[in-house]
């Protein structure tokens, strides 16, 4: 970025300074008017006192019982204690402040209670009438409510809830006409805040015991049917049980021990009969089997048996084969033989027979445990219902216990509940009132008068938009500022301030009002980077410019220069030219152009400066005549014999001849009133001018006045006219 674009993004002090010095009044004149309202409210203003009370929310909890409370006390965090600070502003508790004290009843907070002056008593006069027609009791009904409602309004208003920083305390302050009373609502609203959080706990603590009570109530019931109806299911079915188990699983408990003892029975049964006729098969005479040798038949057989073959051993030994005692001894010992076979038999039979009844009882202890099995699989099914109505008992009987605990618990908390909030120190009568602050209120009187000043100076500079100086013709139209033209009163003294402008311009040549138009003659004319400017259209936006003060200025000052000068009045309407110049011509520019008369016939000399006019005749602005031939072949006739010809126009917006004489010119000079005219008219005048391909050569100001420039027309020449204005002879 160069060096001259920060220049132009830097801030111009001396602008801003002369911004503010151009409406220096009126912004001191509403600073005025702000600073003396603060103070007529702050002198009629009520002294009012404030009193504050400090409640803190406490943390710190007493464990009377080892109960968790219904209601739970406040947690400390930072929303809760701002949700806290909202209740202490609601309206439900200073609706209870207001009952309490009866404030509804204090003139202070009911206006209908204040001593009524004439209008007042009229207005209730009035009410009283319309009020009438209604019963009494509704009217007074209605004015209760009434009158209540404002009431909470008012101390609403009076009442301001604050939390101290980030700490879990709060400040009450409520402002009222006297200090008791501001420290007495301050501390009934700390006091009903209190009462209303133990209320909340209590009337918490009632509503859940008699909703414990109810349900207990309820769910005993509910408990003795569920086990009333799992007993009766259970008997219905079988289910009976000792000992934790149910009698059919008793049974199949026994019946399996049983069972095994009969198995065991049985193979040790068939054991023994299989041993013994695998001996018997194997050729033996059954001496050997186990059941002989314990059989005491058997033992005493054999017995008998050795003596006998004793006997006949010895009988052997002594006689033949065939002596009769031998056979005798021989047939005894045969016969006892058979005894001891047949006994074997038996021994083996009786085997069979208790393996028989072995099987036959192993086979009677499983049909009993199969039956068993089998109620058992009944009972199973009727154990998953079972099962069902006992869990359902054991879980209304488990809730009635817990119901039962905390309705115990919620009994002994009545009587012993507390607030979660403790008074830190209560209001008391303050001494000072708090308002008005009048050091305060004047201070804001002059922050704010200052304030809306310098507001509404600068909110009229950005909505101005007139043009003051040069730099606003350059930077709001674009277009070259060519000069100034003072307005005569502002430089001029004494007698000469009742000259006409004209005039005092051919009496002092050397004042500061002929430099203007000097200035202006030499910017004109050396507009064009050298060619020559003969033909100067003079014209404006709109009407009382000072554009026909300029044109005959211009004129004088040229012609005193040695210039040979013509003006030409082309303002048909109006005929300014020659009315400031006191012209009564017979013949003027309307009958030149007709050919009526000769341009020599037409001209008037002016005697002061030497310069040539050519008038308009009365009857010259009923005609067209711009746009004729003539006009062109007048103006080429007056560039050759003329050094400087000087067109007078009427306003561009308003006639478009200003438009058609323009693109005849050799420069055109737009006037522009001093902080008249606004921007966008004349952006209007230069698009028009534009669009008809006039040469435009600049604007000047006009109607300036200097002493106003020089004091806050920062940015244009006019801004140093005391320093150089001795120059001038007046």
């Amino acid at each position: 970025m160069g060096w001259r674009s920060m220049m132009e993004n830097t801030i111009d002090i001396q602008k801003l300074v002369a911004m503010f010095r151009r409406r220096l009044r009126l912004m001191i004149g509403v600073a005025l008017v702000i600073f003396l309202g603060v103070l007529l409210i702050t002198i009629q203003e009520t002294p009012l006192f404030a009193s504050q009370a400090s409640i803190i929310i406490d943390t710190r909890q007493e464990n009377v019982v080892e109960s968790k409370e219904v209601l739970a006390g406040l947690s400390p965090d930072t929303s809760v204690i701002d949700s806290e600070v909202e209740v202490l502003r609601s309206r439900q508790l200073a609706e209870r402040v207001v009952a309490k004290l009866k404030l509804d009843r204090d003139p202070e907070f009911n206006e209908e209670l204040k001593a009524p002056g004439l209008i007042g008593s009229t207005v209730r006069g009035v009410k009283g009438l319309i009020g009438a027609a209604a019963p009494d009791r509704a009217r007074s009904a209605a004015a209760v409510e009434t009158e209540g409602n404002k009431a909470v309004n008012a101390v609403m208003s009076r009442l301001a809830v604050r939390r101290v920083g980030l700490t879990y305390v709060m400040n009450v302050i409520f402002t009222s006409e006297s200090p008791t009373k501001a420290a007495l609502i301050a501390n009934t609203f700390v006091d009903e805040y209190l009462q209303g959080q133990l209320a909340a706990k209590r009337t918490a603590t009632s509503s859940a015991n008699t909703y414990l009570q109810t349900e207990l109530a309820e769910l005993s019931g509910k408990v003795q049917a569920a086990e009333s109806e799992a007993a009766q299911y259970r008997a219905a079915n079988g289910l009976l049980s000792a000992q934790g188990a149910t009698l059919t699983e008793q049974e199949i408990s026994t019946y399996n021990q049983q069972l095994a003892t009969v198995r065991a029975q049985q193979a040790e049964e068939e054991a023994r009969l299989r041993t013994a006729r695998q001996q018997l098969a194997r050729g033996s005479s059954g001496d050997d089997v186990g059941e002989a040798l314990t059989s005491e038949v058997v033992q005493a057989l054999r017995g008998k048996r050795a003596e006998v073959s004793g006997r006949v051993a010895d009988l052997s030994s002594r006689y033949g084969p065939r002596h009769p005692e031998l056979l005798r001894a021989q047939g005894e010992l045969a016969d006892i033989d058979g005894q001891i076979q047949a006994e074997i038999r038996r021994i083996v039979s009786n085997l069979e027979a208790r393996v028989t009844v072995a099987r036959e009882r192993t086979g009677s202890m499983q049909g009993s445990l199969g039956r068993a099995r089998g109620a058992l699989s009944a009972n199973s099914a009727a154990g998953v219902r079972l099962a069902e109505l006992e869990r359902n008992a054991a879980s209304l009987r488990s809730s009635q216990e817990s119901l039962m605990q905390r309705f115990q618990e919620t009994a002994s908390q009545e009587g012993i509940q507390h607030s979660d909030a403790r008074i830190v120190s209560r209001a008391t009568p303050p001494i000072k009132p708090s308002s008005p602050k009048v050091l305060l209120n004047l201070v804001l009187g002059v922050v704010l008068g200052a304030g809306a000043g310098v507001a509404l100076v600068i909110l009229l500079d950005m909505t101005d938009s007139a043009i003051g100086t040069g730099d606003d013709i350059e930077r709001k139209l674009g277009l070259p500022h060519l000069g100034s033209i003072p307005l005569m009163g502002s430089v001029t003294e004494g007698a000469d301030r009742r000259l006409r402008p004209i005039d005092y311009l051919a009496q002092k040549p050397l004042s500061a009002f002929a430099e203007g138009f000097r200035s202006l003659r030499a910017s004109v004319l050396h507009s064009t980077d050298g060619l020559a400017v003969k033909i100067v259209t003079l014209t404006s936006s709109l009407p009382d410019e000072g554009k026909t003060t300029t044109a005959i200025g211009l004129a004088r000052v040229s012609a005193q220069a040695g210039s040979k000068v013509v003006l030409l009045d082309c303002d048909l309407r109006r005929r300014a030219v020659t009315r400031m110049l006191g012209l009564e011509p017979k013949v003027g520019l309307t009958e030149v152009l007709l050919g009526r008369a000769s341009l020599e016939q037409a001209l008037v000399k002016d005697e002061t400066s030497d310069f040539y006019v050519l008038p308009v005749t009365p009857d010259g602005a009923s005609k067209d005549v711009f746009g004729l031939p003539a006009m062109d072949r007048l103006l080429e006739h007056l560039r050759a014999h003329y050094d400087l010809v000087i067109i007078d126009t009427p306003p561009v917006l308003a006639v478009a001849d200003a438009r058609t004489l323009a693109v005849k010119s050799d420069a055109v000079v737009l006037l522009v009133r001093w902080r008249k005219t606004t921007a966008s008219a004349v952006k209007n005048s230069i698009r028009l001018l534009q669009h008809a391909g006039a040469p435009i050569t600049g604007a000047a100001l006009s109607r300036v006045d200097m002493k106003a420039q020089a004091r806050h027309g920062y940015g244009d020449a006019g801004y140093y006219y005391n320093e150089y204005k001795k120059y001038y002879t007046t």
